[in-house]
Formats: structure tokens, C-alpha cells, sequence
């Protein structure tokens, strides 16, 4: 057997597993912790069209990744629900024997018209991002006037259409903390597992600050003293978020811990840009460009595997097992422009 049908690991032994892909890095939302309108507004230049990956491609590097032990992919934006006909793409992934698991991320505002489409097209999952369900937070938070319902209807519409649902909320020190409890009641309620994120200093735009983060665990305290909860273990190999079962069997909820308790050890995840370029980790640089491989017709598919190899064999990130004063200024890619 090659090593190649065996699947790459990197310098600390970490296998490729999960590929995160985005589709685009336009979004209908400003949310101040991904794209602050300051900085991301009406003059603010996006990818040209013909600068993206088409969907052909997308998948002919899908394809490549899988040869390397990819198993699970996540279409991400930007928004990923405005480039047209998504499922298109979603059919073309799907069709990839080695894809075990199919889920996209998104903000929840264009969903309602699209999840049964996507789920048709072989969609498995989706997480819809809402960091808050009083009307003037999500407001403030995602810098917007598309009023929280909708998003609501876009989860709900996804649950019809046989999809499964998660929601991550982003919690922010001094703007959103009073949100954790009706955010826990809402996925009791709905069925939906919500996971809540420590806000990350991803990018250079966002003006993060340690004393805004609240606590994975100042988190699962809060909710705790309203419903018992219980800590549940991994349900695989490199699970990202911390899981707790309410003890009144009303589901559960999952911390996601990436600045207190860093996960870098297990960390099985690579991200490809809109435009083709391979990021090794969420605080990279710079990413590694695949586009000029899959568009030349004398390159053949060995070329891309090999260069996917290459770049995954070479890999020893851990940014945030490393955080510190002297990872502060480092250079990072914005999280709007890979997906977080």
C-alpha cells in the first residue's frame, strides 16, 4: 500500500482528516468579530469571479484531499449560500465515495430557500452561526438590519428539510454574556445542539482583546446552575467542542474552548480559499497555492496529490497551544477569508 492511500500526517504526527472549504468570501453580515464593516465595507474589494475556484475544480481538489485521508468536508464562506447554485456543488462532493461527511456553515440568513435543495443534493449537516436571539445583540453583534427571525426560519426550515442542525454563538466579554441562557433554552427546546465558542483572536481586524473572552467553562458553570448538566466524551477522534448532557434529558451543548484549553494536539483540519490556496492552520500567514496545478492541463492529478502531501507532511502548527506576547503581532488570515 502507498503512503498516499494511507493518508499524510504532519510533523507532530497529525493525520488530514477534515478539509474546510470556502465557496466565497463575500457575506451578507458585518459581524464585528469577522468582518467589521470599518474595515470590510461598501468600497472593500472581494475576489474577483474569475479569480475562484469553479465548482469543478473545488471538487477535482476534494478529490485530491480525500486521497490524502480527508473524510469529512465543510463548505464555508464568507457566506457560502450567495454563490449561486450551491448545490450543484454540494452534488459534486457528495458524488465522492471517500466523503463520509457533508456539512456547510452559515449564517442562517438565506437559508429558509435553500436547505431542502441542499439536503436533496446530499448535504448531511448544517451549523448555523447566531450569537444571540434578542433582536438588538444579533443587531449589534453581526452589524445588520436582517432581523433575527429570520435565521430562526432558516434553522427550522433546515430541520424540516431533514438536515442536521447545529448553532454556534460567539461569546463576547461586555456584549453578549446575557444571551447564554436563552440560547441553552432555545436548543433544549428545538432539538438543536448549541455550541458556544470563545471569542478568538483570528484575523487582525477585529481589535481582540483576552478580557473579552468569557470562559468555556464560565460558560458551562452559568448553564449549569439553571439545568444539571453532565460532561459526555468525544463522539470522535478530534472533536473540537467540549460536550454536556442536561441531566433532565433535554439534549445537550458543547463548549468550545480554543483559548483557555487549545485543542492544537489533535488538530486534523485544512482550509482552502475561494481562490485555491491550501491554509494549514485558522492563524496562518499565508496559504499554499493550488489553483495554478488544477488549472494547467499538464498537471495531472499525481501532482496535486503530491503537493497536498507536501505541504500537510511539512505542517507543525499549534498557534493557539503557543499563544502568548510573541504570537500577538504575528501576521494571521482574516477568518471571513477561509471560513473559520
Amino acid at each position: 500500500m502507498s503512503v498516499l492511500s494511507q493518508g499524510v500526517t504532519d510533523q507532530m504526527g497529525r493525520g488530514l482528516r477534515d478539509l474546510r472549504v470556502s465557496v466565497t468570501d463575500r457575506c451578507n453580515l458585518r459581524c464585528t468579530y469577522c468582518m467589521p464593516r470599518e474595515v470590510f465595507g461598501a468600497d472593500y474589494a472581494f475576489l474577483p469571479r474569475t479569480e475562484l475556484l469553479t465548482f469543478e475544480e473545488i471538487a477535482r481538489v476534494v478529490a485530491a484531499f480525500t486521497r490524502q485521508g480527508v473524510r469529512k468536508v465543510r463548505l464555508t464562506g464568507g457566506e457560502p449560500l450567495l454563490r449561486r447554485n450551491l448545490d450543484h456543488l454540494v452534488a459534486a462532493i457528495a458524488a465522492i465515495p471517500e466523503v463520509e461527511d457533508l456539512a456547510l456553515t452559515t449564517n442562517g440568513v438565506l437559508l429558509a430557500d435553500q436547505a431542502e435543495a441542499l439536503h436533496a443534493a446530499g448535504l448531511q449537516r448544517v451549523t448555523v452561526s447566531l450569537d444571540a436571539l434578542d433582536q438588538h445583540t444579533f443587531a449589534q453583534m453581526g452589524d445588520t438590519t436582517v432581523a433575527v427571525q429570520r435565521v430562526l426560519d432558516g434553522i427550522g426550515a433546515a430541520q424540516q428539510a431533514g438536515l442536521g442542525v447545529k448553532v454556534n454563538a460567539v461569546m463576547q466579554r461586555g456584549v453578549n454574556e446575557a444571551e447564554i441562557i436563552p440560547l441553552a433554552d432555545f436548543g433544549r427546546t428545538s432539538g438543536v445542539t448549541v455550541r458556544f465558542i470563545e471569542y478568538m483572536d483570528v484575523g487582525e481586524t477585529n481589535g481582540w482583546q483576552l478580557d473579552q473572552v468569557i470562559p468555556a467553562q464560565e460558560v458551562v458553570q452559568t448553564i449549569s446552575a439553571q439545568w444539571p448538566v453532565e460532561a459526555v466524551g468525544p463522539a470522535y477522534g478530534g472533536e473540537v467542542a467540549n460536550r454536556y448532557r442536561y441531566l433532565d434529558g433535554h439534549g445537550e451543548f458543547g463548549v468550545i474552548a480554543s483559548v483557555t484549553q487549545p485543542f492544537c494536539g489533535d488538530c486534523t483540519r485544512a482550509r482552502l480559499s475561494a481562490k485555491g490556496e491550501v491554509f494549514t492552520c485558522l492563524y496562518a500567514a499565508v496559504g499554499h497555492d493550488l489553483r495554478d496545478i488544477v488549472r494547467s492541463s499538464a498537471q495531472a492529478d499525481s501532482d496535486l496529490d503530491n503537493a497536498i502531501a507536501r505541504l500537510w507532511g511539512a505542517r507543525d502548527d499549534q498557534y493557539s497551544a503557543l499563544r502568548s506576547a510573541g504570537t500577538r503581532d504575528l501576521p494571521r488570515v482574516e477568518m471571513s477569508y477561509i471560513g473559520g
